[in-house]
């Protein structure tokens, strides 16, 4: 007697006729609706609901990852470059360590690099955007970034002075690359938030305009409140390390005669050794090396968390539209009005932050209550500006003007109280009114940073411009920052000028440009020529000219022409089909 195979033999049904324990008939019998088909409990609308929450998801994270890629890399920079310029200011300490190699000279440069080099980077930083992509811009930037912190481990002037001219030519297009990030973010998690009024209005129709407002303004807000935070982090090494070494306000401000609106340049009067004991080398390294994870540790949140602002296609159409009218597009958006109203606030922007680390927290902080306070100031600076960039979600409920006029105000209002106070040397009686000042500066600038970033992407809303828009932006807040370093001299009553003509001009523009919007004056923008495609993808399958505007495409006000009557000719140089052939008689039994 034969016995039975270990396992069922595929196709007819086995010796005995029998079927599956399914009851359903085996091999080529089988009903294909059994194998291939829908999972019977499958519910579409949930799947797809579950489907776009997690995109959702996707765009908060690349927002925390870019927020505290950001928090990490400024921390790490701010805290480096102070403790690095208080040590090489200390006489003892650069003839100790480095005898006679010129450290000063070499800072001095160095300060330039980092100051100067940003003038240029209108002209590269919307082709660097486009090339790269603007999450590998941000990645690259950060990347220079940790450049800059790992040459610190052997202080030359080879090291140091051509890493700060890198990371001068990485501020701006790091901070365009960003602010586009955000509002990139912004606009994706309203299509998924959304996805249902989208499918009903077509793919390829746009969004309501400023629809994705409210989810912009919340996103700048996180990533300002992250970003604030860095003048707090930086402050962890001179906390925790320098201020040990440090002597106090007795020694450093000995000769220190005027503070505050009396005092002209820097700490005119300062003590040149500001250091009691050297700090040993080996401890210097592991400090170093602590900063040098921490920008690593940016990197890879960059590089591994954020996800990419555009889709594959949509980079290679922004890339499409010609280099040559990449370079010209930021230039050429000079002619929108709006832009033109807002660059005042945009140097006042860049201003005020350079203020509050010079001008207040060294001409009124430390010139008065000494260096070993000057960590604490700019903890409360950060921790106020931190604050106020959440309390700008308060434009939820309030007009757009609110918060961005508030900052201003509230900035006025500090500044004539500057412009009359000059504390006295070596008195620590008035060490509260600092540090309420810094808070009080930090909610101003808090409010200012998130409400301009916030205006300029409800303003902006087309992808194509976003990259000009903030290179353009923050090209200004260097422009800024170049001219608060060629003024470092200047008595402080000059530089409270300045900062008062400049803020009062800002809040006068900007209110003229939005009584322009309310009365319906149309901005003019330049025109995004459309994407000049040299390689037939899967994508570009249509033959289109490129150059031709919207009407000569096909748009809304074009005529069709009708199709020809006849059988289409074959084009020159090409022999006719035998099918054409027939249909004009010049067949074999044609005429």
């Amino acid at each position: 007697m034969a016995e039975p195979p270990l396992y069922p033999v595929a196709g007819a049904a086995g010796p005995q006729g029998e079927e599956d324990r399914l009851g359903l008939p085996d091999g080529t019998e089988a009903p294909l609706d059994e194998l291939v088909g829908a999972y019977p409990n499958y519910n579409e609308e949930e799947e797809e609901r579950r489907y776009y929450r997690r995109k959702r998801l996707g765009v908060l994270t690349n927002v925390l990852a870019a927020s505290a890629g950001g928090l990490l890399t400024y921390a790490v920079y701010l805290g480096l470059l102070q403790m690095q310029l208080i040590l090489h200011y200390d006489e003892t300490y650069r003839e100790v360590k480095y005898g006679n190699m010129g450290l000063p000279d070499i800072d001095s440069k160095m300060l330039i690099g980092i100051n100067v080099t940003p003038i240029a980077a209108l002209l590269y930083t919307p082709v660097l955007i486009r090339f790269f992509g603007t999450k590998w811009m941000m990645f690259l930037g950060v990347g220079i970034y940790a450049l800059f912190v790992s040459t610190n481990y052997w202080e030359r002037y080879y090291t140091l002075v051509p890493s700060a001219v890198a990371l001068g030519m990485a501020i701006v297009p790091l901070w365009a690359s960003m602010g586009n990030y955000i509002t990139r973010m912004a606009q994706k998690y309203y299509e998924y938030a959304h996805y249902k009024e989208r499918d009903e209005q077509g793919p390829q129709q746009r969004p309501p305009r400023g629809s994705h407002a409210p989810y912009l303004l919340v996103f700048q807000a996180i990533f300002y409140s992250f970003f604030h935070l860095s003048f707090a982090g930086a402050q962890l090494p001179m906390i925790y390390f320098l201020n040990h070494y440090l002597y106090d306000l007795n020694h450093t401000l000995n000769n220190v005669h005027s503070c505050g609106t009396d005092s002209q340049g820097i700490l005119t009067g300062f003590n040149k050794t500001v250091l009691k004991t050297l700090p040993r080398s080996r401890n210097l390294i592991v400090v170093e090396s602590v900063l040098m994870a921490v920008a690593f540790a940016a990197m890879l949140l960059v590089l591994g968390l954020c996800g990419a602002a555009y889709r594959p296609t949509e980079e290679i159409d922004l890339r499409s539209v010609g280099w040559g009218n990449i370079f010209q597009l930021p230039f050429k958006h000079v002619r929108d009005f709006r832009l033109r109203h807002l660059v005042p606030f945009f140097v006042y922007s860049g201003f005020e932050v350079l203020f509050a680390c010079t001008g207040l927290a060294l001409g009124y902080g430390v010139c008065s209550v000494g260096l070993e306070r000057l960590a604490y100031l700019l903890v409360a600076y950060g921790l106020g500006a931190s604050a106020a960039s959440l309390l700008g979600m308060l434009g939820l409920w309030l007009p757009r003007q609110v918060p961005l006029l508030s900052g201003a105000g509230l900035h006025l209002l500090l500044t004539l109280g500057l412009f009359f106070w000059a504390p006295k040397p070596r008195v620590l009686q008035h060490v509260w009114t600092l540090y309420l000042a810094a808070v009080l500066w930090g909610v101003g600038s808090g409010l200012n940073k998130t409400g301009l970033s916030t205006l300029l992407g409800i303003l902006y809303e087309d992808k194509e411009r976003q990259d000009f828009i903030f290179t353009i932006y923050h090209w200004w807040q260097a422009v800024a920052i170049f001219v608060v370093y060629l003024g470092a001299g200047l008595p402080m009553k000059a530089k409270l000028a300045a900062l008062l003509l400049t803020l009062a001009a800002a809040v006068l523009s900007y209110l003229a440009m939005e009584r322009k919007l309310r009365r319906g004056v149309a901005p003019r923008q330049p025109r995004i020529p459309r994407p000049q495609h040299k390689v037939r993808g899967y994508r570009y399958l249509e033959e289109d000219n490129s150059d031709e505007s919207d009407g000569e495409a096909g748009g809304a006000g074009a005529e069709e022409e009708p199709p020809p009557a006849g059988p289409p000719e074959p084009a020159a140089g090409r022999r006719a089909c035998p099918f054409e052939q027939a249909q004009e008689g010049d067949g074999p039994g044609g005429r």
